[in-house]
């Protein structure tokens, strides 16, 4: 089994060493051959693992960072005037090669401008896109963009096609992923001018392209990878997660009726959990940053111990499948396709 290293920005997110160092030390107790930095404030993060009784060694360090990109900083300012934040450090291990993947539970738009910065894109690529995956009737839906990329031409769309296939590729080991685009209908006349364009490139790209597909779809399972802007799939996904909340208020409020319903909600309890395991969002947790030059992965900032564990193990399934080398190849394999806009440009077409 290969040895991976995770880098971890262990200051990130809304609760930082609170979260981030006993998932890191869950993680180095359920799983082989992994390593983690804990990338931060060196005395808080030792004083967190004292706390749990738990000590540095061979396959747990501390990499010390000065700074600390908050919440509501602009992507801008952590780039230009925190460069010892633990979020450019994390960063940095990984485009050093001292570490194989990054995770951070901290500021998005500053996580992408900043791995962005520090780390580069892929060659063939020219947008990083936000990953994640949603639940569906058949397992799991991988969705992008999420929000990196509000505007977008076909020539993204493609690229996010591809990346999405890799990452598919990469962790469920499935060889021929299905991939759709999402739009207002299945028939090839629905759509605007940008998606209809995508939907020729996909066509012709050799990626196993199951046509248009709608919001419902994602959930159906009809395909497994699901390609779309990243000002559609943030409105999707928020629509998404409030339609959660709201179906388990609303089972909540009605098994609390009356004495009734009550005894039915005992009666139910099982489904009822078994529903809710399905559904937790913290199962999911953990959105991949496709197109880098290196594995980066954003956590949830609200997220607590599991479920920023779930963004450590994703890493480390995208480190062992191979999703950089996948996304190369894939993307060498369509260059022709993905070059094409290049060409026009350097040329002045238009």
């Amino acid at each position: 089994m290969r040895e991976v290293t995770i880098a971890i920005d262990a200051m990130g997110g809304d609760h930082g060493p609170r979260v981030t160092v006993p998932a890191a030390l869950e993680l180095v107790h359920r799983t082989e051959a992994t390593n983690v930095v804990l990338v931060g404030l060196q005395e808080v993060i030792q004083a967190e693992l004292r706390q749990r009784r738990a000590a540095t060694g061979t396959r747990l360090r501390i990499q010390h960072a000065s700074e600390v990109v908050k919440m509501d900083d602009p992507p801008a300012h952590a780039l230009r005037f925190k460069k010892d934040s633990s979020m450019r450090v994390m960063a940095e291990l990984v485009k050093r090669g001292e570490a194989d993947a990054g995770v951070s539970a901290g500021n998005t738009g500053a996580l992408m401008a900043v791995s962005r910065f520090v780390l580069k894109t892929l060659p063939g690529i020219d947008r990083p896109a936000i990953a994640t995956t949603l639940p569906s009737c058949t397992g799991r839906t991988y969705v992008l963009d999420l929000g990196a990329n509000v505007d977008c031409t076909a020539e993204h769309l493609l690229q996010f096609g591809i990346m999405g296939a890799a990452l598919v590729t990469a962790v469920e080991h499935k060889e021929r992923p299905r991939v759709g685009l999402l739009n207002i209908g299945e028939e090839d006349i629905k759509g605007n001018e940008v998606v209809k364009r995508a939907a020729e490139l996909l066509k012709d790209s050799g990626l196993n392209f199951q046509g248009n597909v709608e919001g419902d779809d994602i959930y159906n399972g009809t395909v497994d990878v699901v390609v779309c802007d990243g000002f559609v799939g943030n409105v999707a996904l928020k629509a998404s997660e409030g339609v959660a909340r709201l179906i388990a208020e609303e089972l909540r409020r009605e098994f609390k009726r009356n004495l009734f319903t009550r005894a039915a909600g005992l009666i139910a309890l099982p489904v009822i959990r078994a529903f809710k395991r399905k559904l937790d969002p913290r199962r999911y947790n953990g959105a991949s940053l496709l197109g880098l030059n290196g594995v980066i992965i954003k956590s949830h900032g609200a997220a607590d111990e599991f479920a920023f564990l779930q963004a450590l193990l994703r890493a480390v399934e995208e480190v062992r499948g191979g999703l950089l080398r996948r996304i190369a190849e894939q993307v060498g394999a369509y260059q022709t396709i993905v070059a094409q806009p290049v060409r026009l440009i350097a040329g002045g077409g238009g």
